[in-house]
């Protein structure tokens, strides 16, 4: 049976030496002996990959064609077996986290703490923004945030799905009442959750293919999620926020949705990454350790 990768090896070595001589003196072969092995290889093929000279040789056109094929295969196998074998190694050494700054101290850094005692020789750490950062310019190894992906660069595991919806208070919505179109959100006070570089006063809208985008306003603001949701609670006015932080208050009734029927851009949780073709041993054991933590939440 014929060892195809280690017949790609041999002609692959034999086209960068160049004569017989040079590749025997590398396998501990004699030149006869790797010119038989090349006859074999050619008569299999059924082409002819050399031509010989009394000192070097110079591939024919099937030679370059057969090289080319035989460089890249190898390139695959000694990624696969890289890959495979970083797998199993244990991961150790420096993980740099990033993530914003009220889910990053309440959600994430307990599965920091959880992931920390299982790899004692990981050393990981976390720091909590506004917005997130440019995580190759800053040496971040992986951040955590909500929404589409920003950059091309990186490369994004889903690790849950998040809607956002709009919602106030029974109070409030006793003493104003409930609008009925978004064109009615205009009229309303509104608490704007100023994030990153969003248009955070403009709030779009769907209901199927239809569309509405409302500039809305009121009179208090801020940039910290927690902060807006209190004072949604206080009834201040109608807020925009993601299923993951108003579950608890939906079903006690503390807040209630408002235009229930309109969806708002989603706020799905990813990991990101800087794209490799192979992820160090430490990113996918914390990648794995993440989705586990939101699997068992759901």
């Amino acid at each position: 049976m014929v060892n195809t990768s280690s017949e790609l090896a041999f002609f692959a070595l034999l086209a960068d030496k160049g004569s017989f001589s040079a590749t025997a003196r590398e396998l501990n072969l004699t030149p006869p002996a790797v010119s038989k092995r090349l006859a074999q290889l050619e008569q299999r093929l059924g082409v002819r990959l050399l031509n010989r000279s009394t000192r070097r040789v110079s591939l024919t056109d099937e030679g370059e064609l057969y090289l080319e094929h035989a460089q890249r295969i190898l390139a695959d196998i000694e990624e696969m077996e890289r890959a495979v074998g970083n797998r199993a190694a244990a991961p150790k050494g420096l993980l740099r986290v990033n993530a914003t700054l009220g889910f990053g101290r309440t959600t994430i850094a307990p599965i920091v703490s959880a992931f920390a005692r299982r790899h004692p020789e990981m050393e990981v750490r976390l720091q909590l923004t506004d917005a997130p950062l440019d995580l190759i310019a800053s040496g971040f190894d992986l951040g955590i945030r909500f929404g589409e992906l920003p950059d091309s660069r990186l490369t994004a595991r889903k690790l849950m799905s998040n809607q956002r919806f709009l919602c106030a208070s029974p109070a409030y919505l006793r003493a104003h009442g409930t609008p009925c179109e978004p064109a009615g959100l205009s009229a309303h006070a509104c608490i704007l959750h100023r994030q990153n570089e969003e248009t955070w006063g403009t709030w779009r809208l769907a209901r199927g293919r239809e569309t509405q985008t409302v500039k809305v306003r009121g009179a208090l603001s801020s940039n910290d999620g927690d902060v807006v949701l209190g004072w949604a609670l206080d009834g201040h006015g109608i807020l925009i926020r993601s299923e993951w932080d108003l579950a608890r208050y939906l079903e006690s009734g503390r807040l209630q949705r408002v235009l229930p029927e309109w969806t708002l851009p989603a706020a799905d949780l990813y990991a990101v990454y800087p794209a490799r073709r192979n992820q160090p041993a430490r990113i996918r054991a914390f990648v794995d350790a993440l989705l586990a933590a939101f699997e068992a939440q759901r």
